[in-house]
């Protein structure tokens, strides 16, 4: 293999100077939780300013949910804490950017995790990291990964989605259609009638039985396709909640 970071391996662990501290370890700073990892190329640049900003807004969410958020670039420490002054005053809201900044200039981490850019690097004698996104269960483990080009700003609303996805499948026998919550909005029933009532639903596992499915969801619905396989499962979220 070519020793790249996948999906389901334990992310590596690394010490750092960060705008709260020191850290000895990174698996001991998140140990036990969820946590995103989200680099950006350089402080004291648009789409990056932007970035740190919207983030900011989702950290209460995100800690609601029990999920870390830690940021990098190859910047140092007091380059984040001069530009954060910029990223709070810039942004169109009241914010406190409440998260850890990590300082990576010798790109040690960003290395690691593979967050430097292969077509770009060879050509720079000190590389950027890209806009890259790890989230990462409460074993340690990747389950998530976004890489971003240069210029292209993240929706920090779809990175929230992923962790509330990703939360409800790791504790539940079931995964989340395309466009989930805002999926199967009106949809046939049996007796010929349309039902919304299965907006945001989630379906369930291949692994889950017929008869497993029927005494613990009793109130799922399978989807009528021409090929008549009952994969279509689908089950009211708050009945999995």
């Amino acid at each position: 293999t070519d020793g790249g970071l996948r999906l389901g391996n334990i992310v590596p662990d690394f010490s750092a100077d960060t705008t709260h501290g020191h850290w000895e370890s990174f698996h001991e700073w998140k140990k036990g939780k969820w946590a995103i990892l989200f680099s950006h190329p350089a402080d004291f640049t648009p789409v990056c300013t932007t970035e740190i900003g919207r983030l900011a807004l989702k950290y209460d969410k995100l800690t609601e949910m029990d999920c870390l958020v830690a940021t990098l670039s190859v910047d140092p420490v007091k380059s984040h804490e001069d530009w954060l002054r910029d990223v709070v005053a810039h942004c169109e809201n009241e914010i406190e950017v409440k998260f850890p900044i990590i300082g990576d200039a010798d790109r040690k981490v960003s290395t690691a995790f593979g967050m430097l850019d292969p077509g770009t690097s060879d050509d720079q004698d000190l590389p950027l990291t890209i806009r890259a996104v790890f989230i990462i269960n409460p074993e340690n483990k990747l389950m998530l990964a976004l890489n971003y080009p240069a210029c292209v700003g993240r929706n920090m609303d779809e990175i929230v989605r992923c962790v509330e996805a990703l939360q409800l499948s790791y504790e539940k026998s079931i995964a989340t259609p395309a466009n989930w919550p805002n999926n199967h909005a009106d949809i046939p029933m049996p007796d010929g009638s349309r039902s919304t009532e299965f907006k945001g639903s989630v379906f369930l596992l291949p692994t889950v039985s017929e008869e497993e499915a029927k005494e613990r969801y009793p109130g799922h619905h399978t989807c009528n396709v021409p090929s008549k396989i009952p994969y279509l499962r689908l089950v009211k979220q708050d009945e999995v909640a």
